[in-house]
C-alpha cells in the first residue's frame, strides 16, 4: 500500500511566476525534470534519458496543477501542486501531494526537499 504524502513549502514569489514553474514544460524542466514535453494533456518528463508520462487531470489557473502517472498501479494516485496565499500575511505556500511506498517515504520527502531547493534558487525566492 502506498502512502499519501503532503508537504508544504513557503515562497517569496508572486503566485503567477510560481504557477508558471508548476504548469508549463519550460517551467517544470527548470527544476522538476531534466526535460519536459507536452502533447495535449499528456506531459512527458525525462530523467536520465528515461521518459515518464503523466496526464494533466486538473488545472486551475494560478492555483493548482494535478497530474496522474500513466503507469500508476492505483487509480487514486496522483501528484499535485497546490498554491495557497495566506490572506493576512500574503505568504505564498506550495502544497505538494504525492504517493510513495511505505519504505520509500523518507526518500521521497528528501527528493522533494531537494527539488524545492532548486525551485527556490531559480525563483530567487
Amino acid at each position: 500500500m502506498r502512502r499519501k504524502i503532503e508537504l508544504e513549502y513557503i515562497f517569496s514569489s508572486s503566485v503567477k511566476v510560481l504557477f508558471s514553474r508548476l504548469s508549463t514544460p519550460a517551467g517544470l524542466s527548470e527544476w522538476f525534470a531534466d526535460d519536459v514535453f507536452q502533447k495535449g494533456n499528456q506531459f512527458v518528463f525525462i530523467w536520465n534519458g528515461k521518459e515518464h508520462a503523466a496526464t494533466l487531470v486538473e488545472l486551475k489557473s494560478n492555483s493548482s496543477v494535478k497530474f496522474k502517472w500513466e503507469d500508476a498501479e492505483d487509480e487514486e494516485e496522483f501528484f499535485e501542486f497546490d498554491i495557497h496565499v495566506e490572506p493576512l500575511t500574503g505568504e505564498v505556500a506550495l502544497i505538494i501531494t504525492d504517493f510513495a511506498d511505505e519504505d520509500e517515504v523518507n526518500d521521497a520527502v528528501d527528493l522533494w526537499n531537494k527539488q524545492m531547493e532548486i525551485l527556490h534558487r531559480n525563483l530567487g525566492a
